[in-house]
């Protein structure tokens, strides 16, 4: 499964945790809206991926 984090902000301990745990299992694709603002990329990333999580 693909997965997409989209991080709306500094990712809390807690949220790095459930990435990693992700990141054993499936493709994982993270994304940054403070880092990142070619939203052609993003959306790009966003009809690829198999779920999508917001944070």
């Amino acid at each position: 499964m693909k997965i997409l984090h989209i991080l709306k902000t500094l990712p809390e301990e807690s949220v790095k945790k459930i990435i990693d745990e992700h990141k054993k299992d499936h493709d994982v694709d993270v994304v940054s809206l403070t880092d990142c603002k070619d939203y052609s990329t993003i959306v790009h990333l966003i009809e690829n991926a198999d779920k999508v999580m917001t944070w």
